[in-house]
């Protein structure tokens, strides 16, 4: 993204500032953006809310940020509570706490690890999950999806131990891609390639072409082998 003269925005301590086109954006403290925000680099650190929609070639944030509308960035890094009102569409994307997005996310790799929510559908290409506590998705459409049970008591810094004493489990209505390996996950439907279901598992129906596996410890309601 190319700026030319764009200045930059900058503040520490409590601040405040108007939405629009800048350079790069550095936040340190407690502040307001009344606005949407296009800018090449967006690094955050403390308690942030943007009153609009991001948009931003990087984005590198520690804290709590609340976005109003949407957030688009080819990179996105995030260590602590991140909410955004609109969608997520993002090229490599590290989540680390408690994320909770209202609607779609669209990403090419995808690392999270805490507590996330999506409210819609996630589409992305190598997904990497590590639950912390109730994770929610409305569907995951990937290439490859590795979900575990995350370190314990890793949130406790971020969010108490009330959050960090919730079973961690993955509930989601449907997961389609090639490549499947999941444990502590809830779902409807599972259709892959090749599928492994571990334990703390519960599939109502798995559609498989290549091989599946099944953990003694998981639950499956139905097993289909497809393209024969």
């Amino acid at each position: 993204m190319d700026k030319g003269n764009v200045p930059d925005l900058k503040f520490a301590g409590l601040g405040g500032a108007a939405g629009g086109l800048y350079n790069n954006v550095i936040l340190d403290g407690v502040g307001r953006i009344n606005g949407p925000v296009t800018a090449r680099t967006f690094k955050g650190n403390g308690l942030i809310k943007l009153g609009g929609s991001l948009a931003v070639d990087e984005m590198e944030v520690s804290g709590n940020l609340k976005i109003k509308g949407g957030l688009q960035a080819d990179s996105i890094k995030h260590d602590g509570m991140l909410t955004v009102e609109g969608s997520m569409q993002g090229g490599s994307c590290s989540l680390n706490g408690v994320i909770n997005v209202k609607g779609d996310c669209e990403l090419e790799d995808f690392t999270g690890d805490g507590v996330i929510t999506i409210d819609g559908l996630l589409s992305a290409g190598r997904v990497n999950l590590k639950l912390q506590g109730q994770t929610r998705m409305k569907g995951m459409d990937v290439e490859s999806l590795v979900v575990r049970q995350g370190s314990p008591g890793g949130l406790n810094k971020l969010a108490g131990s009330l959050i960090a004493k919730l079973r961690p489990e993955l509930n989601v209505r449907y997961i389609e891609g090639d490549f499947i390996d999941v444990e502590n996950t809830t779902a409807e439907v599972v259709r892959g390639n090749i599928v492994i279901i571990g334990q703390g598992s519960s599939i109502g129906r798995v559609e498989y072409l290549t091989g599946l596996t099944v953990h003694p410890g998981a639950v499956v309601g139905q097993e289909v082998k497809t393209g024969e």
